[in-house]
């Protein structure tokens, strides 16, 4: 009985780490910037093109889906997703929102990560998909994180 108890409690611990660690992706920059403000975070700009772009995708499930990027992000960053979907509906609002970001950025690629220090200044870019999962990019965010 004692081995059960200590079981569950395990695997209820274990839940509300997996819960704690789940991705909230923000839409609104100038909220974004805000909350980054006020919590000391850098804000990761994802310009994705989340239902046609198939390197955006790969990094997708490869990086932002894992634990440990979700942990990392948590701890680190606001994540603000610039979506340029061919199928997904978007608000007329949210399309013009996403192309004067797409064209303030100067982004010309899917997917694009621009990394901002909390006071709004752009401190990082990585244009494209890159190799290495969640380890090489959050250690290319810490560097990032270092020049600011």
């Amino acid at each position: 009985m004692k081995k059960l108890m200590i079981g569950l409690l395990a695997c209820g611990a274990l839940l509300l780490q997996v819960r704690a660690a789940e991705l909230t992706w923000l839409t609104d920059l100038p909220k974004a910037q805000a909350q980054a403000k006020a919590e000391n975070k850098m804000v990761l700009l994802d310009f994705t093109g989340s239902d046609w772009c198939g390197w955006c995708k790969k990094f997708d499930a490869e990086v932002f889906q894992t634990t440990e990027f979700k942990n990392y992000a948590a701890k680190n960053l606001v994540l603000v997703q610039l979506d340029y979907p061919h199928t997904k509906p978007q608000s007329d609002a949210l399309k013009k929102a996403n192309a004067e970001l797409k064209k303030r950025y100067d982004t010309h690629g899917f997917p694009t990560f621009g990394v901002l220090s909390k006071d709004g200044g752009e401190i990082g870019r990585q244009v494209g998909y890159s190799k290495g999962g969640p380890q090489v990019f959050t250690a290319k965010l810490e560097k990032f994180k270092a020049t600011k």
